[in-house]
């Protein structure tokens, strides 16, 4: 049976989209594909607000989240964590080798610029953390992040994994000032999988030029040199790449700051579903993600809920991590609409309702 995903990721694709992957196959050398990759640089910029270079890569986006750590840091870097995906964010690190002081702030709590005081030494080569995190549905300000690391240590570069925050919550590139920011596109960009992004500074690309052990497929000197002619460096998922084109053209039609009131609108209706029918949000107030609603399922039984819920035609997640046995996740990002989760919702006061 074909449910509609109102998952953390993959997302539900509309058919459309799909029907964008299904044009001729070009080769990843001809003057049509650079036309399309220059074009969805362009779009990216535009949508972003941002001048900076933009990467294309296959790969999911931990591909780009590990290339930003070995173009990034030497030795020493700072992870900041407070769930499942910012602990990930530190074993990149680690597991590149790097020494990594470790801050982590509780689940359910946003990451503080005081979470972070004195920490930011003059060895601190960079900064890195997750702006919305997956497991836990908290949206930190990642501009007042940047700013403290700033204030501490001007020089130390600004890795953040926008994975589940890019295109949906507005990260105000302009001020926040990214040396890499990394998302994918199987989250807001209602695509499927496949295809890592990267927005990088000229002050990241500085430091790679002088980083020893990038690797090949992660060496930003080699991903800037391709993309100045806007080239991947290696075979990218044309077809993917195709639809992304297509997403992006119709997530400029409707504009940014729609498209961020539109995100805004669905997560009061998961905040507001989850006060009256379990035990409300998981995150703190004002925290709150615009693309992942993380409720506190109290005695549900989740496996008997979820199973009735699919049988109506609907699919979303369980908790992750540290919060799995009491939370479930509810995604509304990217093409999901108020209209399309109010379905959603209803569905799961029916079940509700059965499994009195």
């Amino acid at each position: 049976m074909t449910r509609e995903l109102f998952t953390v990721g993959p997302v539900h694709v509309e058919d459309d989209v799909l029907q964008a992957m299904a044009k001729p196959m070009i080769t990843h050398r001809c003057k049509e594909y650079k036309a399309l990759h220059g074009a969805i640089v362009e779009k990216i910029r535009k949508a972003l607000c941002t001048d900076d270079d933009v990467f294309l890569v296959g790969g999911s986006a931990t591909v780009l989240i590990e290339g930003a750590v070995r173009n990034a840091v030497n030795d020493k870097c700072l992870g900041i964590s407070n769930g499942s995906f910012g602990k990930r964010f530190i074993e990149c690190s680690t597991s590149n080798g790097k020494d990594v002081t470790e801050v982590h702030v509780p689940w359910g709590s946003a990451m503080k610029p005081s979470d972070i005081e004195g920490k930011v030494g003059s060895d601190i080569e960079a900064v890195h953390w997750v702006s919305n995190e997956s497991s836990t549905g908290v949206l930190s300000d990642s501009v007042k992040l940047a700013e403290e690391v700033r204030s501490q240590n001007p020089d130390a570069l600004i890795l953040v994994d926008a994975v589940t925050s890019a295109m949906a919550a507005d990260l105000n590139l302009p001020a926040l000032k990214p040396d890499a920011l990394v998302f994918g596109t199987q989250k807001a960009f209602s695509l499927p999988p496949g295809l890592a992004v990267a927005v990088v500074s000229d002050r990241i690309l500085e430091k790679s030029k002088t980083m020893k052990n990038k690797g090949f497929y992660t060496d930003f000197v080699k991903l800037k040199k391709n993309a100045d002619d806007n080239y991947a460096l290696t075979t990218p998922p044309v077809s993917l790449l195709y639809a992304l084109d297509y997403q992006l053209d119709r997530i400029l039609k409707e504009g940014m700051a729609a498209r961020y009131r539109r995100h805004d609108e669905m997560a009061k209706m998961v905040e507001d579903w989850a006060e009256k029918n379990m035990n409300g949000l998981l995150p703190e107030k004002g925290y709150r993600s615009k693309t992942i609603g993380v409720i506190n399922r109290g005695e549900l039984d989740f496996d008997a809920f979820h199973s009735a819920l699919k049988a109506k035609g609907y699919e979303i997640s369980n908790g992750y991590g540290e919060v799995k046995s009491s939370t479930f996740r509810i995604g509304h990002m990217g093409d999901v609409t108020p209209e399309k989760l109010k379905r959603l919702l209803s569905a799961m006061d029916e079940v509700l309702e059965e499994m009195q």
